[in-house]
């Protein structure tokens, strides 16, 4: 559970009120039994006194009965039961004067007197005493932890499907429509919330599906008729035009493909991850570029595998290379690849804006081979590293730019 949880801070308050409950009880019962306990006692050294001197003959019967009628305090008049108590009552407290002696006794949790004078015994019962007052206390207090501990289970099951609403949007970030389960019980806020959440995903799951169906469909119609005229160009007469022709229709089927490309990495919802050694993962990134191998120099520290999808990986590493190539002064690329990054370097002049700019779809600089480019080959890069959870990063240094892939140790298989 982490601590900036609301779980956390509702678990964390429950702890802090159940503890601070238990001290409050620890402490009003210590203050209860001492203010008690005081009352009591001056309570019996009142009518100790007050007995002793009725019998010391000094006040009358009646008086002493006065005297001791608002105490609650009654007498025990029956001997066997006198008897009894004074043989098995723990005795308190007790103190002796020059009048006489007197005892606190407790007896079936009761209090008693016990008076003597010469040869007179007197034995007295509290009636007022409160044997279960700390019962009640502690009752009390109990019934208030468990109001806070109920409010607090309450509350925790109002909030648990907090819990699950979460992992179905963790998963909705992911883009893994297809294990989001929308289960919302109730009528609170949280249900509502829970229902709005799965009626959206509905609806951007059917906008998803409407767009892939009508980019592949367009895409697959506009193939055929590119064939059809690549073919027909290359039938004709050798010559000017027929060159431009087969450029155009070269262009626009590249185009199209790199559509399909961003189509898939923008709509992919699983990457078909597996282990390939990164020299296999150039290898196909050179075939696709179809340049010369002369003008592409690749070197690596130490062998490697990377964890990756592979076709996509290809094309982005084909795309950085064919980018190298483009703008190169010298038609040439240096690849070199370490653990932590893949640096791409090629002469060249600088990049006018930061990188960030060049990683818009349809974005061009002002250099002259950007009438070979449509603007999407670092786009398309940028969206297959964040898939793999890498970066793309740039620098200039002596003449050369330099397009590096980094945090490559983290797809790395030893």
């Amino acid at each position: 559970m982490r601590i900036s949880s609301v779980f956390f801070s509702i678990t964390f308050f429950f702890l802090l009120s159940s503890a601070s409950i238990v001290l409050a009880y620890l402490w009003q019962t210590q203050y209860d039994k001492q203010k008690y306990t005081k009352e009591l006692n001056l309570k019996y050294s009142f009518i100790a006194n007050a007995s002793l001197y009725h019998l010391d003959k000094n006040t009358s019967k009646e008086d002493f009965i006065k005297q001791i009628q608002a105490y609650s305090i009654d007498e025990i008049l029956n001997e066997n039961l006198k008897s009894d108590i004074l043989k098995n009552a723990k005795v308190l407290q007790a103190q002796k004067n020059k009048t006489g002696e007197s005892a606190i006794l407790v007896y079936q949790k009761n209090h008693y007197l016990k008076i003597k004078h010469n040869e007179n015994l007197l034995l007295l019962k509290d009636s007022g005493y409160q044997p279960y007052r700390y019962d009640v206390i502690k009752m009390i207090f109990a019934l208030v932890f468990l109001v806070v501990l109920l409010a607090y289970i309450v509350t925790i099951r109002k909030l648990k499907p907090l819990r699950s609403l979460k992992r179905q949007i963790d998963k909705f970030a992911k883009g893994e429509f297809e294990n989001i389960s929308c289960k919302a019980k109730g009528d609170d806020e949280i249900a509502e919330v829970s229902k709005a959440f799965c009626h959206a995903v509905s609806q951007i799951q059917k906008l998803n599906s409407s767009r892939q169906l009508f980019l592949r469909n367009i895409m697959h119609e506009l193939k055929t008729p590119i064939t059809k005229g690549r073919i027909t160009a290359e039938m004709m007469e050798k010559g000017k035009h027929q060159q431009r022709l087969i450029d155009a229709f070269n262009r626009l089927e590249k185009l199209i493909n790199e559509f399909a490309t961003i189509e898939q990495i923008t709509s992919q919802i699983h990457l078909n991850i597996k282990t390939y050694r990164l020299v296999d993962l150039f290898d196909e990134a050179i075939d696709l570029v179809m340049a010369n191998k002369e003008n592409i120099s690749f070197s690596m520290t130490e062998n490697m595998s990377l964890s990756v999808d592979f076709k996509l990986f290809s094309v982005a590493l084909k795309n950085l290379i064919d980018n190298g190539l483009k703008y190169s002064l010298d038609n040439q690329i240096k690849i070199i690849a370490n653990k932590h990054e893949i640096n791409f370097i090629s002469r060249g002049k600088a990049l006018e804006h930061e990188l960030s700019f060049y990683l818009e779809p349809f974005i061009q600089g002002n250099h002259e081979n950007n009438k070979k480019s449509f603007g999407l080959g670092l786009y398309i890069v940028q969206n297959i590293l964040k898939n793999h959870k890498l970066s793309l990063k740039y620098e200039y240094q002596g003449g050369f730019n330099i397009f590096s892939i980094t945090h490559l140790d983290t797809l790395r298989v030893d």
